[in-house]
């Protein structure tokens, strides 16, 4: 009862391990995303000129002193409709022409911003202004006075500062405007909204006019409530009577002087932006990984090809061509040299195993320095007379390894000029060596030859363990002919490099020929996560 807790916790632990390495794996990824996403946070706060908000809160529910079908149908409809109708009304040309006369926005010059603006910000609108005027066709003749166009980009620009949004289930809506300076933006919003008011009043005006003609005291009346409300339009505040007003929209609140920028504010957009850069870089890590063609990790090799590793070796440097065994002890690449020697030792005993072919399984790792070094372990280890035989006709590297010369060998003993004994070398103790030596011959066809046969039949005779290193799969077909005559064969899988489908691929020739395919090396092995981390997750 007590286990099963404990082996769920053991998986839990194990995933999420996976998880970790992944993120210290593809650590380039992940801090170049967080890069790149802090990069253009940092530039984005350094361009943002802080922006102030003021609102006016409006009630549509005064009577019109003319009732007309026009006003009828407004005030059936419903209140959605009604805000509607009153936010297309407020940023309609009339309204807003007369603000800006009275603000003197026209006037403003296309640098305002750079009162406000950072550094950066101040160089991006003279370049912008310089393009413009770059680009402006300067030939073409314009149909508005300078007066007149000026006007309309203002009206342009404050249109574009203005929100009209409705208070939900009233007869409420408020107007929104944004500005640069909080004074500022108070008085536009309260010129906006009054402006709008002597809109609504002069259409009542006309309907009253149209009706009783202009001595009316209603018209009468009325005119100088819009004279009034004419010379309070560029006053900071009004009072409350003279706000509400005559007009069938009433101010219920004014605008105030904002005491802070509207949010984000720029400290916000940094905190924002490092969240977002962990969450992309996170994401785009793992992104990275699943579009990863190739293999990472043993579970991987065992989950796409049903093989079992029999172990893992470090990614090296230039430690090609020497041999593992001269390293230190405590070294790592020889501990785990040791590890896979003692697995491939204890699964050629326990199966019956003398002979193994290793190959790899792509172009981009000899085996010849991973076949020699398993050599020297297990005739270290195992205490048993070990035989490496190069079988690479086309590229024999082994003899490297040890330092001796690719005269007589393995091709020799093929073609009849020498025997197994002649060519036989010590190179170690318990450990012998046959060189590929030399052929003039095509070794796919000297491979297929009954000799072939002869001499893996005579090395097993006289050697307890032969191993024989093969081309890679990749390129030539003459590790088929040689798996044939093994009794397993050991594939190394190069970490970063062999694609799944193609090591698929290559190895379904081996699968057809009901080949003892033993297991799998993986090379090159990575360990991104650091020691002290890996002990605690």
């Amino acid at each position: 009862m007590d286990s099963m807790p404990g082996a769920k916790n053991n998986a839990a632990m194990s995933t999420f391990r996976d998880y970790v390495r992944v993120l210290f794996l593809r650590k380039d990824t992940l801090m170049v995303s967080m890069a790149a996403v802090l990069f253009s946070t940092v530039i984005g706060a350094m361009l943002m000129t802080p922006l102030y908000e003021a609102r006016v809160k409006l009630l549509i529910s005064g009577e019109k002193q003319v009732q007309s079908p026009y006003y009828r149908d407004i005030f059936d409809e419903r209140n959605v409709e009604k805000s509607i109708t009153q936010s297309e009304i407020v940023i309609s040309e009339p309204v807003l022409t007369r603000a800006v006369r009275a603000l003197a926005l026209q006037q403003r010059q296309y640098d305002y911003e750079k009162k406000y603006a950072t550094p950066l910000k101040k160089w991006v609108i003279e370049t912008q202004h310089a393009v413009d005027e770059a680009l402006a066709d300067k030939g073409k003749a314009s149909t508005l006075d300078g007066e007149q166009a000026a006007i309309r980009g203002a009206v342009d620009d404050l249109r574009g500062r203005i929100k009209v949004l409705p208070v939900r289930d009233t007869n409420l809506f408020v107007i929104k405007v944004r500005d640069l300076d909080p004074r500022e933006v108070a008085l536009t919003a309260n010129i906006v909204s009054r402006s709008y008011i002597i809109f609504d009043l002069e259409q009542q005006l006309a309907e009253l006019t149209l009706k009783y003609g202009n001595k009316h005291p209603s018209v009468i009346q009325l005119s100088d409530a819009i004279n009034q409300m004419a010379k309070n339009l560029n006053e900071a505040s009004v009072s409350n009577i003279d706000a509400i007003g005559p007009a069938s929209v009433k101010i219920i609140e004014q605008a105030e002087i904002p005491l802070r920028p509207m949010k984000p504010t720029k400290s916000i957009l940094l905190v924002l932006g490092f969240i977002l850069s962990i969450f992309f870089g996170i994401t785009f890590a793992f992104m990275s990984e699943y579009m990863d063609p190739t293999f990472r990790s043993p579970a991987q090799i065992e989950a796409e090809l049903g093989l079992p590793v029999l172990g893992s070796l470090l990614r090296t440097k230039k430690r090609e061509g020497k041999l593992v065994r001269t390293y230190p002890t405590a070294d790592r690449r020889t501990r785990l040299y040791q590890l896979l020697c003692d697995q491939l030792y204890l699964l050629m005993k326990d199966k019956g195993i003398k002979s193994v072919l290793v190959v790899a399984a792509d172009g981009g790792e000899k085996p010849s320095d991973i076949m020699a070094n398993l050599g020297a372990f297990l005739a270290e280890r195992a205490d048993c007379q070990v035989l490496l035989v190069d079988a690479n006709l086309r590229h024999p590297s082994i003899h490297n390894v040890f330092n001796v010369e690719n005269t007589k060998g393995f091709a020799d003993v093929i073609e009849g000029r020498s025997a197994v004994k002649d060519v036989v070398q010590e190179v170690g103790k318990g450990l012998h060596l046959i060189v590929a030596g030399n052929s003039e011959l095509n070794p796919a066809l000297l491979l297929d030859s009954p000799k072939v046969v002869e001499t893996v039949a005579d090395v097993l005779k006289r050697f307890r363990v032969v191993l024989l290193d093969g081309p890679d799969l990749t390129r030539y077909r003459d590790s088929l002919s040689l798996a044939s005559l093994a009794d397993a064969v050991v594939v190394i899988v190069n970490e970063g490099e062999a694609r799944r489908y193609v090591v698929k691929s290559i190895l379904q020739p081996l699968v057809d020929r009901k080949v003892n395919i033993l297991g799998i090396i993986m090379n090159n092995r990575t360990f991104p996560i650091p020691h002290f981390v890996y002990e605690k997750v």
